[in-house]
């Protein structure tokens, strides 16, 4: 066996699961098994010691490394464990450097189990051209952007990845060119704070001319995406694209986080429930069809169930179609940890009742495309996603390809034809 990678969390996780890949196998690492964890909840940290107490059982004889958030803000702790053999940085994990001395140091059968390096002593972000993604797969990533200056006082994330930095405009455009010339129908850009982009760069470029130049200078791509921006940093250029490009998918995920000013204040956010509003109805004039996505965290400190219901009433007043609901989590070392803490039971509960929400808003936005025709990618034998990421039962088409389909229906999960 060659090295597995068991990726958990966010999207930037599955674009540098290619990248541990590819430098770990090339280091001549065999028959091992790489955790790339996550921090941003106590259950993603919980998700990942359990997966490696059941690959210790499953897998013997295998090496275990740990790498990825959690193990940069928490390697003490995976080192404490007998299953792991190794824990290796969020940054070390994508050099092949760091691969080298770990097959170095399992050779010999000693050196030290923790190879973790100040994260944010990471200055720039070298390029990371993948050619390891399987040819024809319908959706891949394009990391373009890493870390986050920004300290929301419930993240430990910018603790885990360092601060902002962004890999240059050109390499970027090379990277998207060589995905669409190996078939690739959809390519997706992905940081972290991805409104970030280009601020440590020569010029200052904003996330908005990114997406012009790609647009521009790669043309036989069929569709590009945009992952989680913050809005308040959305930039004119960028607002321009979704209105003037087809190719740029009509879906955009906001961090929202919350609906209640105070809370947004505690939290350090910088824009208000006012801002989160306007944003969304500015982008609806000038793409109407639009679908938006937001992340909102439930029960976050101090919050009343009267702060909460503006975290419900935004899902209608924002017109959300997914809602990624998050249970608030104390993270050791964040101010948030220190403040006054909403109930277990209750965090449950509001969790649950907006998850209803964003049920219901699916629900609705799957019944509003009923006769529509909408372009599908094939993603695999059974099911499709319409340019708006909605999810469309499909049978018989190429996986890969893009088809128009008129809407013919909806289970209340997934379009149908």
């Amino acid at each position: 066996m060659g090295v597995e990678v068991v990726t958990f969390g966010c999207r930037l996780n599955a674009f540098e699961a290619e990248v541990i890949r590819r430098e770990a196998e090339g280091a001549g690492l065999s028959d091992t098994i790489v955790i790339n964890s996550c921090a941003v909840t106590n259950e993603a940290v919980a998700q990942a010691r359990q997966s490696i107490r059941k690959l210790r059982r499953e897998r013997p004889g295998a090496r275990i490394v740990v790498t990825g958030c959690a193990a940069q803000t928490q390697s003490g702790m995976f080192a404490d464990m007998a299953e792991v053999d190794r824990v290796v940085g969020n940054d070390d994990k994508m050099r092949a450097s760091a691969w080298r001395e770990a097959r170095e140091a399992f050779d010999i059968g000693a050196g030290e189990k923790i190879a973790v390096s100040d994260i944010m002593a990471v200055k720039q972000m070298a390029p990371h051209l993948i050619d390891g993604f399987a040819a024809g797969l319908p959706r891949v990533f394009v990391q373009v952007q890493n870390g986050c200056d920004h300290r929301c006082t419930f993240c430990i994330i910018p603790y885990g990845r360092g601060n902002s930095r962004s890999v240059p405009m050109g390499a970027v455009v090379d990277q998207v060119r060589a995905l669409a010339a190996r078939g690739h129908a959809e390519i997706v850009l992905t940081g972290v704070d991805l409104t970030s982009y280009g601020t440590d760069l020569p010029g200052a470029p904003r996330l908005g001319m990114l997406t012009k130049q790609i647009l521009q200078h790669v043309p036989e791509l069929k569709r590009l995406r945009i992952s989680s921006i913050d809005s308040i940093e959305a930039d004119a250029d960028l607002l321009d694209a979704i209105a003037g490009d087809s190719r740029l998918m009509p879906h955009l995920h906001l961090s929202l986080q919350s609906g209640d000013d105070m809370i947004l204040k505690r939290m350090k956010r910088r824009h208000s429930r006012s801002d989160a509003i306007a944003f969304c109805d500015q982008v609806r004039r000038l793409r109407p069809d639009v679908a938006f996505g937001a992340d909102i965290i439930a029960g976050f400190p101090t919050e009343t169930e009267e702060m909460f219901s503006r975290s419900l009433d935004l899902v209608d007043e924002c017109g959300l179609t997914f809602l990624h609901v998050f249970p608030y989590s104390p993270r050791p070392g964040t101010p948030a940890a220190r403040m006054p803490q909403v109930a277990g039971p209750e965090i449950k509960q509001r969790a649950r009742r907006l998850r209803a929400a964003g049920e219901e808003a699916l629900r609705q936005r799957l019944q509003a495309e009923i006769g529509a025709t909408r372009d599908v990618l094939i993603e695999s034998a059974s099911q499709g996603r319409t340019e708006h990421y909605l999810p469309v039962a499909i049978a018989g088409a190429e996986v890969g390809s893009v088809v128009s389909l008129k809407i013919g229906g909806s289970d209340g999960v997934r379009l149908t034809v």
